[in-house]
């Protein structure tokens, strides 16, 4: 039992490093911009897809997703300049009808691009194995790899917002973008360059799911709304706060789809475990999203007003 309970704990820290890279993106968008981009799964989606199509043609996951990474911060570029950038001055639910809008429109291009199935990624032989963490704990190596490139992206984000003038300017826009434009910094290729980073994030997010669980149509649709549950937990805006409230989303979910049923057993017969326990736990998040509203409304750890 413990040896099955560390496997999805490790399990769950892998889907919160996941989470923190999409709520990330997020967190700054929403943050900084004031925008909310239900599109952000569908620049997930299009991270596995382009990193898909260079794997095959490079013949290297690694190749395919080097490449894959300026092709997605260029999509994110454009797609701030073309579309984004025209809607800052309308209010949240425009955003979401335009954002919903471009959910359909990218969906339908890639089924038109790479046909309706899914495409599995090939890992190559050193990233398909299993290591011995542990004695009697084995653990895939590209899931290691997924966590240990995860966290290492989120020292590096903490690093280039905390100690970075690139990072100073994304705080006091996120404080006052009116000063910050007054001062001579140009705010639109400030905020095209914080949505293609934020992009980015999402489609590296997508790159390392996909050899798991494919690059399929719409992956993005059902992430997403999790990742806004990160985001409300953490406290929106909030880098510290979506990182842990990652964590434990990712943590929480994966034990409890997996423990759930057993422990409702204890209490109840099996039938009534059977079907309350997977219900039950496709909720959990959700419900633990509803306490921290009720107690908590700013979040876990909403961001310093400055």
């Amino acid at each position: 039992m413990s040896t099955l309970f560390l496997i999805q704990l490790l399990n769950g820290l892998q889907l919160g490093v996941l989470l923190f890279l999409l709520a990330a993106g997020l967190t700054l968008v929403f943050g900084i911009m004031d925008f909310v981009n239900l599109a952000h799964g569908s620049l997930y989606m299009l991270g596995a897809f382009v990193c898909a199509s260079l794997t095959f043609f490079t013949g290297s996951f690694v190749w395919g997703v080097v490449f894959a990474i300026p092709i997605i911060a260029i999509i994110g570029y454009l797609f701030e300049v073309l579309i984004v950038r025209h809607l800052y001055e309308s209010n949240h639910l425009d955003h979401v009808l335009a954002t919903f809008g471009i959910i359909l429109i990218a969906d339908t291009l890639v089924q038109l691009s790479w046909g309706p199935e899914g495409i599995a990624i090939p890992l190559p032989d050193y990233l398909s194995g299993q290591v011995e963490i542990l004695p009697d704990i084995i653990f895939p190596t590209f899931r290691l790899l997924i966590i240990s490139s995860g966290l290492l992206i989120a020292a590096g984000l903490y690093w280039l917002i905390t100690y970075t003038r690139l990072g100073m300017l994304i705080r006091a826009g996120a404080s006052n973008r009116t000063m910050v434009s007054a001062l001579g910094i140009d705010i639109s290729t400030l905020f095209a360059g914080v949505f293609a980073l934020g992009a980015v994030l999402a489609g590296v997010a997508g790159m390392l799911i996909a050899p798991i669980t494919e690059a399929t149509i719409g992956m993005g649709n059902d992430i997403i709304i999790t990742a806004f549950v990160v985001i409300i937990v953490g406290g929106i805006g909030s880098m510290k706060g979506a990182f842990i409230a990652a964590i434990l989303i990712g943590i929480i979910d994966t034990l409890g789809r997996s423990f759930l049923k057993d422990i409702l057993e204890i209490f109840n017969e099996s039938a009534s475990a059977e079907t309350a326990g997977p219900a039950l736990s496709s909720m959990l998040i959700y419900i633990i999203m509803a306490i921290v509203l009720a107690l908590r409304p700013q979040g876990l750890f909403p961001p310093k007003v400055r």
